[in-house]
């Protein structure tokens, strides 16, 4: 009998379709480890005034230790969120923020300012006011999914259509109380308003911790049902997924990841975006349970560093969301001229 010859390597269908598509992806892996774990030391030592490793050193790394627990949360959030969104919605352009979180953040701020003054910003602080926050916006995503998920004729692309048109419609409500405001108290409601770690109160942490933890958890238990539901509806259906109730379970640990992330800081249109895109380039793999390390490694470095270069660069602290939106928004782009469609 003849053998018969094979060329270039070979192939498989697992997670890594090749041996060098393994290798590849434990060195970015690897080398996006180290770059998280340099980014989060540096922020701790950089400018420290005292000797590394002394009891001063970790006083005051002590104090800025908050700011690098809220970037993590903010990144293992919308990391795991969009990269779930996009893969149950099977569009890779999309971003969970779609649905209306970020306008109803705005509302709730707005409003606050608009009716109670410069002092409503004050009083609504504590964890009472961002259990609630984010209470409203996860019952509000589960009751838009339930209506328009469970109706003879509910399908994923309304539900998309009527978050965009309730996200706009509370857009133009914020703006039309916010040019009602006076210019102090514009000035105060502008700054809370971007994407900012500084809008992170200490005291939001014992809850936002627990359900960022939980909620992403989920979802990485939940990797090889969304290998299935990456191959679209039918061919998740044919391999035994009930598609409509795991996408109701998806969509709802979404929403919680979006509500904690946007209410501990604020809108960061384009950071899942930016984390999704590169994340999928980094891991070239299919299996959720890979890719999701990447995209929180590739998160914590990105926000990790626009803060550095927001803080020592420009002096401004904690404004981080500048800078990804502009880089975000380049990158969306770049991204729409090339597929050249949504």
């Amino acid at each position: 009998m003849s053998e018969v010859a094979t060329t270039g390597p070979l192939r498989s269908a697992g997670s890594f379709t090749t041996p060098r598509a393994r290798r590849r992806y434990f060195v970015v892996l690897g080398t996006l480890l180290v770059l998280a774990v340099v980014s989060g030391f540096g922020l701790l030592a950089w400018a420290n005034p005292m000797p590394v490793g002394s009891a001063g050193f970790w006083r005051i790394a002590q104090h800025r230790a908050t700011d690098v627990t809220v970037m993590a949360l903010v990144a293992v959030a919308q990391a795991t969120a969009t990269v779930s969104f996009q893969t149950v919605t099977n569009n890779r352009i999309i971003t969970p923020s779609i649905m209306g979180f970020e306008s109803l953040y705005r509302v709730v701020q707005t409003s606050t300012v608009y009716l109670f003054g410069v002092a409503g910003i004050v009083a609504i602080q504590g964890i009472g006011q961002f259990a609630i926050q984010v209470a409203i916006m996860v019952a509000l995503a589960v009751a838009l999914y339930g209506w328009l998920l469970s109706g003879r004729y509910g399908n994923l692309q309304i539900m998309l259509l009527v978050g965009i048109v309730i996200g706009g419609g509370l857009g133009a409500i914020s703006t039309f109380m916010q040019r009602l405001l006076t210019p102090s108290e514009f000035d105060v409601l502008a700054a809370r308003l971007f994407g900012n770690v500084s809008n992170a109160d200490p005291s939001y942490l014992p809850l936002a911790i627990p359900l960022v933890v939980a909620a992403s958890a989920l979802l990485w238990l939940r990797s090889r049902r969304l290998n299935l539901m990456a191959l679209g509806p039918d061919a998740a259906r044919s391999l035994g997924v009930d598609h409509r109730r795991e996408l109701f379970i998806v969509l709802f640990l979404v929403a919680v990841l979006m509500a904690t992330s946007t209410a501990l800081v604020g809108p960061m249109t384009f950071l899942g975006f930016l984390v999704a895109t590169l994340a999928y380039q980094f891991a070239d793999t299919h299996d959720h349970r890979l890719i999701f390390p990447v995209a929180v490694l590739t998160a914590f470095t990105i926000l990790a560093g626009a803060y550095f270069v927001m803080k020592n660069v420009f002096y401004a602290q904690g404004m981080v969301s500048i800078l990804i939106e502009l880089v975000g928004g380049t990158v969306f782009l770049i991204v729409i001229l090339r597929k050249g469609r949504l």
